[in-house]
């Protein structure tokens, strides 16, 4: 397989993935398609590093993971808000692109928004993911039992929401 072929490759199986991956971190559709964009510049500017698929994976989560985190402390900035917990959720009731027909997935997607930065990263890699904890690993940097605790956390805090909301 050629080098261009190999980051052509690349691009088809994860863009779709990456996609929902940063849109579920910063909400907005416009904001989710320039960092994917970023990711994948990235990805072509240093193809030529990654050998093998496995790697490719948790490298691009890697890098989508840390550029939509600069993005929301950016924006947190701009906002002069410590918790953009709230502007996210903000976000998600305006946007045009969410199928207000599914009140159990926008009940998720808000609980999953008021979590702790660490806890949200896990669940959703975790949960919608499917990613096991030694592939979050490779991507946060964070230990399994680490991971384990947060998800854990992150589940117990997503139910207790989801049952305040229905009360």
């Amino acid at each position: 397989m050629g080098q261009t072929d190999r980051y052509e490759t690349l691009v088809r199986l994860y863009s779709e993935p990456l996609y929902w991956h940063i849109r579920r971190m910063v909400v907005c559709h416009e904001d989710a398609q320039d960092l994917l964009q970023d990711t994948l510049s990235s990805l072509y500017l240093h193809w030529w590093q990654i050998r093998d698929r496995s790697k490719a994976k948790a490298w691009l989560y890697a890098v989508a993971t840390n550029k939509a985190n600069r993005f929301l402390k950016r924006k947190a900035k701009e906002l002069k808000c410590d918790d953009i917990s709230e502007h996210l959720c903000e976000l998600l009731a305006e946007s045009a692109y969410v199928d207000y027909d599914k009140a159990a997935a926008i009940d998720l997607q808000k609980a999953v928004l008021r979590l702790p930065q660490a806890q949200r990263l896990v669940f959703n890699l975790r949960f919608f993911d499917e990613m096991e904890y030694e592939e979050i690993s490779g991507i946060t940097g964070s230990s399994i039992d680490t991971l384990r605790v947060n998800y854990h956390l992150a589940k117990k805090k997503v139910t207790q929401y989801i049952n305040e909301e229905q009360l």
